[in-house]
C-alpha cells in the first residue's frame, strides 16, 4: 500500500472514529461513481476521483446520539430535532479535521430549482452501503402507469436506517479506490415486487422495512417518535420527558 493509500485509510479511521460510536455508519465512494449513473443536472461539481463518505444512521443512533443530544443541547424549534442532531455530529467531524477541507451536504437540502442537492439513495448504492431497489429491477412490471418510487435496503438493518448526508473531501483524490457492490439482499422477483408495493402503497405501516430478516430495528420508543407528525415531535419529546419546555427556542 502506497503512502497516499495509507493517508486515506487514516482519514477514514478518523471519520469513523467521530461517528461510529454514536450509531452512524460510513462508506467511502468516489464522486465519479455517483456522477456516472446520473444525468448531468444531478452531477456533483467535483473531479471524478474526489473522495466522499455517505453517512447512514443505524437503529442505535436514537439512543447513542439523538437522546443525549436533545438532553444537552438547546434545540431550535424551526428545525427538525434529528436533523439538528445529525448536523451537530457531522459538524464535529469537520471540526476534528481542520487539516482537511470538508464539504457537507445533508439529505434534506435542496437547490433553488427544488431539486435535491444530492440523490441520497443513489449515493448509498454506488458506495455499496445499501441496495437501491427500483422499478427497473423488476422484470415483469405489474404497475402500468403508476408512479413507483425506489427504496434502499440495508443487508443488516433492512429498512430500519436512514441516509443522513454526504461528506466530501475536495482536496483528496483517490484514483486507487475500488468500488464495492451493494449486497443484493432482496434477490427474488417476488420479494422485489412485494418491497416496492409495500414502500409505495403501505409505507405508513413500515412493513417494507422488514422485507428481510434484520439484525436490529428501531426500538418502540423510536418508532413512536418517527410515527409522530414532524410538527408534533417537539411536543412528543416534552411528553416523554426527554426535554423540558424551556429546552428549545
Amino acid at each position: 500500500m502506497g503512502s497516499m493509500e495509507l493517508s486515506v485509510a487514516a482519514l477514514e479511521r478518523r471519520v469513523r472514529g467521530c461517528l461510529c460510536d454514536f450509531g452512524f455508519e460510513v462508506s467511502p465512494l468516489k464522486v465519479g461513481w455517483y456522477n456516472a449513473v446520473l444525468q448531468p443536472s444531478f452531477h456533483l461539481r467535483y473531479s471524478e476521483d474526489t473522495l466522499a463518505f455517505i453517512v447512514l444512521s443505524t437503529p442505535s443512533m436514537f439512543d447513542r446520539a439523538f437522546k443525549p443530544f436533545v438532553d444537552k443541547q438547546l434545540l431550535k424549534k424551526i428545525n427538525d430535532p434529528v436533523d439538528q442532531c445529525v448536523s451537530y455530529h457531522l459538524s464535529l467531524v469537520k471540526e476534528s479535521l481542520l487539516d482537511q477541507r470538508v464539504d457537507i451536504i445533508y439529505d434534506y437540502e435542496i437547490l433553488p430549482n427544488r431539486k435535491p442537492k444530492f440523490l441520497a439513495q443513489t449515493a448509498a448504492h454506488v458506495a455499496g452501503a445499501a441496495y437501491y431497489y427500483q422499478r427497473k429491477d423488476v422484470r415483469c412490471d405489474p404497475w402500468g402507469e403508476k408512479k413507483i418510487y425506489g427504496v434502499c435496503i440495508h443487508p443488516r438493518y433492512g429498512g430500519w436506517f436512514a441516509i443522513r448526508g454526504l461528506l466530501i473531501f475536495p482536496d483528496v483524490q483517490v484514483p486507487f479506490l475500488e468500488q464495492v457492490a451493494p449486497v443484493d439482499c432482496v434477490a427474488s422477483e417476488e420479494k422485489r415486487i412485494e418491497l416496492l408495493e409495500k414502500f409505495n402503497f403501505h409505507w405508513r405501516d413500515w412493513s417494507y422495512r422488514d422485507i428481510i430478516e434484520v439484525k436490529e430495528q428501531y426500538s418502540e420508543e423510536q418508532k413512536a417518535y418517527f410515527a409522530a407528525p414532524p410538527a408534533e415531535r417537539f411536543k412528543w419529546l416534552e411528553l416523554q420527558g426527554v426535554i423540558q419546555r424551556s429546552a428549545y427556542c
